[in-house]
Parts: C-alpha cells; structure tokens; sequence
C-alpha cells in the first residue's frame, strides 16, 4: 500500500515538473494571468464553469477571488456558474444540460468578462457550447483541460493543457495554476507588483 501511495505523489510531482520545464505553458499562464488583470482593471468579471471536481474548482477560484488569497483587499468580481441550483435545473429542465452553462453567459457575461471553462478531456459539451457564446459576445476564454485539450483547443483564446492523461492529475495542476492566477492577480491588482 505505501508503494501505491508512494505512486500517487510521484506522478503529481512528475506532472508538475513537466509544467515547470515547458517555458511556453508557464509563458500562457503569465498571459491569461495579463488578461485577468486587464478585464479587473476596466471593470470586467470573471465566471467560471465545470463539471463534477471540475465544478468544485470553479466554486473554489470564484471564492479565492471574491474573498482573498494571501492577503485582505477588495473584492474581485467573480461567479460560478455552477452553484444555483433554481438557474441550472431551469435551464436543464427547459433547454438540456448542454446548455447550463451557455445559457447563464448570455445573460450575465459582458464583453471584456473573461470565462474560465474546465474539463480534463476537453470536450465536455456544455463548457463547449459556453465557449460558442464566448466568441458571440466578446467574451475572453480561457480552458483549463488535460494534454490533447480535446475539442476546446480550437475554441478557446487561452487553452492551458495539463501534460497528463489522467484525471486526478490534471485536476491537481488546474488548482494549482488557478492559485498562481489568483496570487498574481491579487499582487498586481493590491500589492507591490512584479515590476
């Protein structure tokens, strides 16, 4: 058992050290990281979307902006659009799953917002079909997502690809990249800067 365990980490640790050693992959983080700050600086919001642990990181990247990371400071702007319930069973009820996502973009996101889809496969259908409305309304897209960046590759403005093919460690690298995100952010936006 401890050799499983053992396993576990070495392959979370293997995962992130191929991350470190690819300067373009960290150089798209540092751009997306560009244009969140942009969007704050005039006036835009984040959303974010997922499905399953996907959802759960969402709601964890909208919470770290909205409340703080390292240190206090204003609110940022951010929502997750998969935590009311009445919007998504609506929208499921009436339009289908496919759109839970899609459907709260076009009411609530505003040219310049930036939305933060994530699926490990890159292809689930309802982050696919949000990224539709994204190009629609002028709305920066971003996509967290594993090693081939599935179908979202070619939707999205940013596509931030995981080197893995296995969820759990694509997930674990996605938490960690959105904390680098909020932590520049939050430096730049309310601390000294980098500069």
């Amino acid at each position: 058992m401890l050799t499983y365990i053992k396993k576990h980490f070495e392959e979370s640790i293997d995962t992130k050290e191929q991350i470190l050693k690819d300067e373009d992959l960290l150089n798209l983080i540092k751009k997306v990281a560009l244009e969140i700050i942009k969007a704050y600086k005039n006036g835009n919001k984040t959303l974010l979307a997922g499905n399953g642990g996907s959802a759960a990181d969402a709601q964890h990247i909208a919470g770290e902006l909205v409340s703080r990371f390292y240190f206090d400071r204003p609110g940022l702007a951010s929502i997750a659009l998969t935590t009311d319930t009445s919007i998504l069973t609506a929208i499921g009820n009436d339009y289908g799953y496919e759109k839970v996502f899609s459907r709260q973009l076009e009411a609530q996101g505003l040219k310049g917002d930036i939305f933060i889809g994530i699926s490990t496969s890159g292809n689930s259908v309802n982050i696919l079909k949000a990224l539709e409305i994204c190009k629609e309304k002028g709305i920066i897209s971003v996509g967290l997502t594993g090693k081939s960046g599935g179908k979202m590759n070619d939707l999205c403005d940013y596509c931030i690809k995981v080197p893995s093919n296995y969820t759990p460690r694509i997930q674990e690298s996605h938490i960690l990249i959105a904390h680098i995100l909020c932590a520049i952010v939050e430096e730049e936006l309310f601390g000294k800067g980098f500069h």
